[in-house]
Order: structure tokens, then sequence, then C-alpha cells
């Protein structure tokens, strides 16, 4: 487990390092190339769009992903303990109000909401979509506190040690 975690986070690293560097060199060709570029429909993609939409959506895939494990782990132990609630408290209001920023300064013409919609869809999934399941894990707390009181002879132990050492992998 250790050594494929490992991979994967040198795998993220260089992806973000790539996009780091790929981007901002969009963005001056795209700076130096305006001036005789002759003027391009509103509804097509250039480069740069194109390359924020698909780190939008990336970046949708792995905020939505990242509540999974803690929703798995929590229903595997049948436990919140050692899980802050407040994170996910604060985690949930956050992605409210940004949800709701992006839909409340919505153009009001009919005609430009469709495209609004759509330049803005990996955000307002990866915001409302987390906050769908922050609201599972909302439940988990509920529900697994609620376990406890009836229960309290049953403690949930941690088995799993949260970090593995570096050297045994």
């Amino acid at each position: 487990g250790s050594k494929s975690l490992k991979n994967f986070c040198i795998t993220w690293i260089v992806v973000c390092i790539a996009l780091c560097v790929i981007l901002p060199c969009q963005l001056l060709l795209r700076n130096q190339d305006q001036s005789t570029v002759i003027e391009r429909s509103n509804n097509s993609l250039d480069m740069v769009e194109m390359s924020g939409f698909i780190c939008g959506y990336i970046s949708c895939v792995f905020y939505l992903g990242s509540r999974f494990p803690q929703l798995y782990k929590n229903f595997r132990r049948r436990s919140t303990e050692g899980t802050s609630y407040l994170l996910f408290a604060l985690a949930m209001m956050g992605n409210c109000t940004y949800g709701l920023s992006l839909v409340l300064k919505m153009p009001a013409t009919k005609s430009f909401q469709a495209l609004y919609l759509l330049h803005h869809l990996p955000w307002l999934i990866g915001s409302f979509g987390v906050l769908f399941l922050d609201i599972f894990v909302t439940l988990q707390f509920i529900l697994y506190r609620q376990h406890k009181e009836r229960q309290p002879a049953l403690v949930a132990l941690e088995v799993e040690p949260l970090l593995v050492s570096e050297e045994t992998a």
C-alpha cells in the first residue's frame, strides 16, 4: 500500500509541475498572438480554456474522491472516532457558499445561462457534489453517536496505523 501511494504522489506532483509550466506558457503565447488572431467564435475554446476545463474536471474528481475513503472507513469501523466534525461542517459551509456564489452570479439572459453553466460545471459539481457527500458524513456522525450511546460497552478501536513507516516499504 505504501509503495503504490508513494508512486501515486510522485505521479501527481509531476502532473502538477507539468501543468504549472504548460499553462503559463500557453497564456504567454496567447497574449503574443492576440494581435494576429482573427476574432474567434464565442462558442469555441482555445488551448488555455480547454486546459482550465481539464484541470477543473480533474480537481472535481479528486475532490469528490476525497470523501469516499473517510465514508468507507467510518462505515467499516461503525464509528467516527478521531474524525473532526468541525472540519466537515466548515467544508460544507464553504462548498455551499461557493456553489451558491456561482449560481447567484448567473447571467439574467437565457441565452447566456446555458453557456455559463457549461463553463462552471466542474466547479458546481465539485462544490455541490462534495456537499452532498458531506451530508452522508454528517449522517454517520449522528448514526454512530446514537449507536455508541445505546451500547456503551462497545468501543471502536483503531487497529490499523495512520502512517506506515517508510523503512518497511
